[in-house]
């Protein structure tokens, strides 16, 4: 399964006009600023990862709305595009209220909405990205097999942003078969055999990767994290002097920790 692709349901438009737009978004993060505001970044569909001021922003009304995975129509304004502006939020889907009561989904909440907001240049759409963030979310409220799907979405956000795992045959041999590890350097597949004498240094490939599995065990969801970790720290955070966001750590510890 891939997260990437049409939503499969209606959207509202995104309109600009002057220094305003208006569209759906899904909440990233969100940080006091000041004595009543909160500064709220988001991924909006046509607009991308968009920052602005939310005056009121952590009143009793707005912090259930203003919570990380929440799906919002804002409407932003400024006086000059390169103003941080405003924001004015109203709710479309709790999501992070359905999750109370799932400790590990809400960890892996946190670790896409971080990962994605860590990831992305600001104000430029990425309108598959903010379908596969969606369509993520969607997974971690109704599908058992969520954990496979969080790492996939990995891979897919990897491929998107140009550093896509080549999984298809063994860089080695050509092979298409018994591919089990993966190249730490070329970000390739590579088949047991031909891997044997190099494991110690090639990343574990999990076979749901390949297969499409999602019911999958603990240990090899650690497996997966444990790779897309590695080509996101290299590719899409070290070059910035950043390390994995700690959502994104503690989650992997989480899986880690049942392999104990």
């Amino acid at each position: 399964m891939t997260v990437f692709g049409g939503m499969g349901e209606a959207r509202r438009s995104a309109t600009l006009t002057g220094m305003q737009w208006e569209d759906d978004g899904i909440v990233l993060t969100v940080r006091r600023h000041g004595e009543t505001s909160a500064l709220v970044t988001l991924l909006s569909r046509s607009h991308g990862r968009h920052a602005g001021l939310v005056r009121g922003g952590t009143s009793r009304r707005l912090r259930g709305i203003l919570q990380p995975g929440n799906k919002i129509h804002a409407v932003w304004r400024a006086r000059l595009p390169e103003h941080l502006g405003t924001l004015a939020c109203e709710p479309i889907d709790s999501v992070a209220a359905a999750l109370f009561g799932h400790p590990r989904r809400l960890r892996a909440l946190s670790a896409a909405c971080a990962v994605t907001e860590a990831a992305l240049p600001e104000r430029e759409p990425h309108p598959e990205i903010h379908d596969a963030l969606a369509n993520l979310l969607k997974a971690m409220g109704d599908d058992e097999g969520w954990p496979a799907i969080y790492v996939k979405w990995e891979v897919d956000l990897l491929r998107y942003l140009g550093f896509g795992l080549d999984l298809a045959v063994c860089a080695a041999t050509g092979e298409r078969g018994h591919l089990t590890y993966v190249s730490p350097r070329s970000g390739r597949a590579v088949s047991a055999v031909a891997g044997e004498p190099y494991r110690a240094k090639l990343l574990p490939l999990p076979s749901f990767l390949l297969t499409g599995e999602r019911e999958v065990g603990s240990d090899v969801v650690a497996e997966g994290l444990r790779l897309t970790g590695y080509f996101l720290e290299r590719h899409v955070f070290a070059h910035r002097g950043y390390r994995l966001p700690a959502a994104r750590r503690r989650l992997a510890d989480l899986f880690a920790k049942d392999m104990e």
